[in-house]
């Protein structure tokens, strides 16, 4: 024992000896020089790897932008193949649309089978290449005679231009093999298509080298200071040629991104370290006159810490939820209380936010309860991070929880905090191995505005819930004055609706579509609408909804099938035997397994052919459960119905499914038709899906048509079928009826109307 203390005294006189400051001091300095060597060695590693991102980026989007010319010439060479009678005309004013949208050829070209440039777009300034043979070298010939037999694309590379400078040609050819009717070739200035495909913040930034089989072939903003320390080589990926690209920074770029991290790290570690020396040098005073006080003081702390623990875990385990290790609702609704009186003395505002998790009930049953509870706690780590002084979380049950909000100033301080809480269901939850991701409905009720008392306010907090939920989830509902009264409107509404079949309350009203090339009107989309019997004629908008959460739109669904194989069995015999009807379908329609058999009933039921049948879907509804669609749909395809895609456009990039289902028809959304003769991009938008569909073999109609202008502009760019109020708004039978008897529709187009 007596070697021990004697141990322990050496050490303790070596922390007190006056060399030991100094030591800390070099140690410090020791630190503070590798964390900048470290900082600096990552800084450079940093800006490498910024530098590979922007030139991955850069060549990204120059194979992007190059496919994208690529498929844009092609397609004009699938025209010439399609018309091979095509004039000269003709294919120039073609060409001049293309140049009109891309805006980034220097010409377009058609090439006869012996490599003679023969039509050319614009001639202005490219006079001297008409007759010009392009096959000017073997390499070029045998090149030309490759994609000529194989009818594949050729891409000169680099090359000097006959009408100047320098560029590039892509060569398409029209048909292959002995077919072969010569190239449509695109021309581009390197330097024009280099300032097209890359941004502008690229090109005042890098400068940009692009190597051909290695070679130097051509160089952006070479005159300028890039600091040559930096550089980053990526491979293009370009049809035939073998292209990789360089970028150099600029000293600006470099600069810009360089760190002052490694002088700041190192000035503030010595720094620390000098304080640190002269601290323990007074410490070292301090304690020689003062071991036992310190010592002493220490125990107390340690003691004052412990009793705090005890009562911390006291009052933690009487105002905590066991699970979440949030505050739990007894505790919430005391703290509420007395939150709401300091609020009124202070005349203050307060928010209350109910939130529940949006399919976690489906999950929990599915997954498990085990499951549920580990989620919950994620949920709650990360809702947990947002309680301070002002924000009390808690957990009120099954996936329920609540927030409370004080000294609310403005709706702003609201706001805010919901940003801040859908930010914490911003990215999946890790449950058991797999990422889950979750997402949260909230409902909110402001004091005093919208409760003076705890129950009120949670109450009115909850009706706020239940709208948000109605309003289709990952949202949230501010209460509003007269919420209450339309939820009880809402739900006398849905009983309604449970007698509404029954007492055949339903009707079908019909919207006509008129053919554009013989200005006959051979379909109509059936609209559903309710006759209430006190609330007079109803809009799907005010019952449908209703409908689909209490599951009877399989119902209605299936009613308005049958009622629409009535009209059509009505109409045998008639005038109007020849129309066909395009009915609606829900997702949760096409998930029943039963839908064809009761469409093959219905038509069966009627003898109405397949044929005069059509059924609609929403684009959305075509990508969700693609296997399962997939599967419906092609029994009602063989069946012989014509399918549509309705709302075509609208929210999605992929167009994969318009290769995999087999679709008669695609009706584009009325917001592209809405503006389509003011706006450039919806004109170019909507004749884009008009020649998408057309080389799929599938028909098109545009709703929403409410003037000439846009119909004529429809009828100009050979889209197939109009419907909108222009020609009819849906009308009941007898109506359409009368109407299509008397020709008071608008079925064609004044010839001093077209734009």
């Amino acid at each position: 024992m007596e070697k021990r203390e004697s141990e322990t005294n050496k050490v303790v006189k070596g922390l007190l000896h006056p060399v030991f400051p100094v030591l800390i001091l070099v140690l410090f300095l020791g630190i503070a020089s590798v964390l900048k060597f470290g900082i600096d060695r990552q800084d450079r590693h940093q800006l490498e790897n910024n530098l590979a991102n922007e030139a991955q980026a850069v060549a990204v989007n120059l194979e992007r932008e190059f496919l994208a010319h690529v498929q844009a010439i092609r397609r004009m060479a699938k025209r010439l193949e399609a018309n091979p009678d095509m004039t000269e005309e003709l294919w120039s004013q073609d060409a001049r649309n293309y140049l009109d949208d891309f805006g980034v050829y220097q010409a377009l070209e058609w090439i006869d089978p012996q490599f003679v440039i023969r039509w050319l777009e614009p001639v202005s300034g490219n006079e001297e290449v008409i007759g010009y043979n392009v096959a000017f070298s073997p390499e070029r010939r045998k090149a030309l005679e490759a994609a000529q037999a194989n009818g594949t694309i050729d891409v000169s590379g680099v090359v000097d231009l006959r009408q100047g400078g320098t560029g590039l040609v892509i060569y398409v050819p029209v048909h292959s093999g002995d077919e072969n009717k010569g190239f449509i070739a695109g021309v581009f200035l390197m330097e024009t298509l280099a300032r097209q495909l890359l941004t502008s913040r690229v090109l005042d930034d890098f400068h940009i080298s692009i190597f051909e089989g290695g070679a130097l072939a051509y160089e952006l903003n070479a005159g300028r200071e890039f600091a040559t320390d930096y550089s980053h080589t990526v491979e293009v990926d370009l049809p035939t040629v073998d292209w990789s690209l360089s970028i150099t920074p600029s000293t600006t770029w470099v600069n810009d991104r360089k760190s002052i991290w490694p002088w700041v790290t190192f000035i503030s570690i010595l720094f620390m370290g000098i304080m640190i020396s002269l601290t323990t040098l007074l410490v070292q005073i301090v304690l020689k006159r003062n071991r036992a006080l310190l010592k002493t003081r220490k125990e107390l702390e340690l003691e004052i810490d412990q009793r705090k623990a005890v009562q911390q875990d006291l009052v933690r385990l009487e105002s905590t939820d066991a699970l979440t290790g949030l505050a739990n609702r007894r505790f919430f609704m005391e703290d509420l209380t007395h939150t709401l009186s300091i609020a009124d003395r202070q005349m203050r505002q307060v928010a209350l936010v109910m939130m529940d998790l949006d399919r976690f009930q489906v999950l929990n049953d599915t997954l498990g309860h085990q499951f549920g509870d580990e989620l919950l706690i994620k949920v709650s780590e990360r809702l947990n991070s947002l309680s301070n002084e002002k924000i009390l979380v808690a957990y009120s049950g099954g996936d329920e929880f609540m927030i409370c909000q004080q000294h609310v100033d403005s709706l702003d301080d609201v706001i805010y905090l919901l940003g801040q809480i859908k930010q914490c269901f911003a990215e999946p939850f890790e449950v058991q191995n797999q990422a889950h991701g979750i997402t949260a409905t909230m409902g909110i009720a402001l004091y005093p505005q919208s409760g003076l008392d705890t129950d009120t306010l949670l109450r009115n907090a909850d009706i706020a819930l239940y709208r948000a939920k109605d309003q289709g989830r990952n949202t949230y509902q501010f209460y509003t004055e007269g919420m209450q009264e339309r939820e009880v409107m809402r739900l006398e509404l849905d009983k309604d609706l449970s007698q509404a079949l029954a007492n055949n309350e339903f009707v079908l009203h019909f919207q006509p579509q008129v053919d554009l090339e013989s200005a006959e009107i051979h379909s109509a989309e059936a609209l559903i609408r309710w006759q209430h019997p006190q609330r007079g004629l109803l809009p799907p908008i005010d019952f449908i909804p209703l409908a689909e959460e209490s599951g009877r739109i399989t119902e209605i669904g299936r009613w308005v099938v049958m009622a629409a194989c009535e009209q059509l069995a009505r109409w045998r015999g008639t005038a109007f035997e020849q129309l066909r009807i395009a009915v609606n379908l829900s997702g949760r329609e096409l998930d029943d397994e039963g839908l064809v058999d009761h469409i093959q009933e219905a038509l069966e039921a009627h003898n109405v052919p397949p044929g005069q049948l059509e059924v609609e879907l929403t684009e959305e509804i075509f990508i969700q459960n693609i296997e399962h669609n997939l599967n419906q749909l092609s029994r009602l395809h063989k069946l012989g119905v014509h399918l549509a895609i309705d709302d075509f456009g609208v929210g999605y990039s992929s167009l994969g499914y318009l290769r995999d289902f087999p679709v008669d028809l695609l009706k584009i959304d009325r917001s592209f038709i809405t503006e389509v003769t003011e706006r450039h991009d919806d004109a170019v938008i909507t004749r884009a899906v008009i020649n998408l569909a057309h080389n799929l073999g599938i028909r098109v109609v545009a709703e929403g048509v409410e003037t000439m202008e846009q119909l004529a502009f429809l009828k100009d760019h050979h889209c197939d079928l109009a419907q909108g109020y222009l020609i009819s708004r849906p009308v009941p039978a007898a109506s359409l009826e009368k109407a299509l008897r008397e020709g008071t529709m608008v079925t064609d187009i004044p010839a001093d109307s077209r734009i």
